[in-house]
């Protein structure tokens, strides 16, 4: 790329920042125009042409994102790359959907600036096209229907991937364990510009830290003892597309460096070269863990939380979704039965028990509850008594606790050693150890309690 060629318009009112990053981007062969607020920024663009914007966020004229709306409506075909140091939701959402190139922030290294300039340059994305207004729930829905839901958490979901999803900025998604992070990552790459190139799959877990480079990044033959052929990265697998790191908070320390210089540059060498190779790659990664909570227990590198959580999306547990519950049943139930199953759909009463249930496993529950009551029911409705013992169970939690005066100390005393059992399993996503640890007992107590009251640990994670 002839970067001698390339004008590059800088708008920041910080001088030290604006100075600086001009003199580094002119040593790097760039051309440089410096305006120190929006106003000033928006007269140069009607009078000169650039090749890229590189704008701060939080500046006079710009405090209602005047720069980046003009910059979007009048100089379209000119890429924007916004720099802050005061980031929020909103301006980030707002930004991608005005159809930035990317949103960084500061301090921001050099490095990783000049990567993001030169991506932009040379992959410009298209301006989102404006509409007077914002599209209704029923085109939300009709626009993604791999997403099952009306409430109100999930149109207001709905409405941040589909303004996120034309961009190339990283997205990260929380929620707790089968919420359907995977599935919100699906949708959003296969609604972007990158939807005919790979989606590609990387479970944070599965890869021992040994080997992260060798399946991230590849390696030569004979780099190390068991290379016996090149072998692709998964990286190049997914150039021009997107890679979604499933598990993203259990990576190890090491892991994370070797991550944030390909997020940050686009570029990685694999093991045993000694070029790097470059690719454009969109990441989108998914955890069940806080990870704002590991940053400040110096458990995950802050730098590469800020690269990845760009915009931050957060799934609601399928308890907090109401009648979605009951739309999710109905998709499940005639995506799973048989084409010769006499089975019609649900009892009242089993409707009612699934408003009622806390479905710790959230949706990945609800689809096994389902899978195995087409097996087990006995007539043309799924009844209660065809839901698993833990779900029966808490129906009868319901009504005996509200009933305490009628019932034995013996019978109260299960009760509430059930109820402790659901949470406490819930908390530790229905691992054993950690779960006997809070307890106090050991694995094997802590199992002979859950065979006594028919509770499967699995149904937690």
């Amino acid at each position: 790329m002839n970067k001698q060629s390339y004008r590059i318009l800088i708008a920041d009112d910080e001088p030290l920042y604006r100075n600086t990053t001009a003199e580094l981007l002119r040593e790097e062969g760039y051309e440089c125009v410096c305006v120190e607020d929006a106003n000033d920024a928006i007269d140069v663009l009607s009078e000169h042409s650039f090749d890229l914007i590189l704008s701060d966020l939080n500046m006079p004229g710009n405090l209602k994102l005047e720069l980046l709306k003009e910059g979007r409506t009048k100089y379209s075909h000119i890429p924007m790359v916004v720099v802050t140091g005061a980031p929020s939701i909103p301006s980030a959402i707002e930004s991608v959907r005005l159809g930035i190139a990317d949103y960084l922030l500061k301090p921001v290294k050099f490095e990783e600036l000049l990567s993001a300039i030169e991506r932009a340059i040379r992959h410009p994305i298209a301006k989102i096209v404006e509409t007077d207004t914002p599209p209704s729930p029923v085109e939300l829905r009709k626009h993604f229907p791999e997403i099952i839901g009306e409430s109100a958490a999930m149109l207001e979901l709905l409405d941040i991937v589909d303004r996120v999803a034309a961009s190339n900025t990283n997205v990260l998604i929380t929620g707790e364990s089968g919420t359907g992070k995977e599935v919100i990552a699906q949708a959003i790459h296969n609604h972007s510009p990158r939807a005919k190139n790979a989606f590609q799959v990387i479970d944070c877990t599965a890869i021992p830290e040994s080997l992260f480079e060798s399946v991230l990044f590849g390696h030569v033959k004979g780099s190390f003892t068991g290379a016996i052929k090149n072998q692709m990265g998964l990286l190049r697998h997914c150039d021009g597309g997107t890679a979604f790191f499933d598990e993203l908070g259990e990576l190890p320390a090491a892991s994370q460096a070797k991550l944030l210089r390909a997020v940050q540059e686009q570029t990685f060498t694999p093991v045993g070269e000694s070029k790097p190779v470059q690719v454009d790659t969109r990441f989108v990664c998914a955890t069940n863990r806080d990870l704002q909570s590991e940053v400040d227990a110096g458990r995950f590198r802050q730098d590469l939380f800020y690269r990845l959580a760009v915009i931050h999306i957060e799934l609601a547990p399928l308890r907090e979704r109401g009648d979605d519950i009951l739309l999710l049943a109905d998709f499940f139930l005639e995506r799973l039965r048989p084409k010769d199953s006499p089975l019609t759909g649900f009892s009242v009463e089993t409707l009612d028990c699934f408003r009622r249930y806390r479905w710790p496993g959230n949706i990945r529950e609800l689809r096994n509850v389902i899978e195995r009551t087409i097996t087990l029911a006995r007539g043309t409705e799924i009844e209660v008594s065809d839901l698993p013992p833990q779900m029966q169970s808490a129906e009868e939690d319901r009504v005996d606790l509200s009933l305490l005066s009628e019932i034995s100390r013996d019978e109260a005393l299960d009760n509430a050693d059930r109820a402790y059992l659901n949470v406490v399993l819930k908390k530790h996503n229905g691992v054993i150890a950690s779960a006997a640890r809070q307890a106090g007992l050991s694995r094997q107590g802590l199992n002979k309690l859950l065979k006594r009251h028919g509770i499967e640990a699995d149904d937690f994670r």
